[in-house]
């Protein structure tokens, strides 16, 4: 498993987890609440490619290889995790543009 791969795809697909979000928020605001849910789905399916990335990199350190710790492996790591954390926030705050516009 190239290390530098890895870490790129992690943090290329949470990055565009993350931008997807923020534009999700500015739809809501905007009132466009469907097309804010679409790109909520849209981040998702980022997160859940880096999150299978990062997975498959446990299962590696947690067999015989062991995978080497380099400070752009901990941002990758941050990164994502918190994109995880904003798409969580987004979705909670999409829900609340769509009860007040109710």
């Amino acid at each position: 498993m190239q290390q530098e791969a890895v870490v790129m795809e992690i943090i290329v697909n949470a990055g565009e987890a993350r931008s997807l979000c923020f534009e999700a928020l500015a739809m809501a605001k905007a009132q466009e609440l469907q097309q804010a849910r679409e790109r909520l789905k849209q981040a998702k399916d980022c997160l859940d490619r880096a999150h299978l990335t990062q997975t498959q990199l446990i299962e590696v350190d947690q067999g015989s290889e062991k995978v080497e710790m380099t400070l752009v492996m901990v941002h990758a790591q941050d990164h994502l995790m918190t994109t995880i954390l904003a798409h969580e926030l987004t979705s909670e705050m999409v829900s609340m543009y769509e009860n007040i516009s109710k």
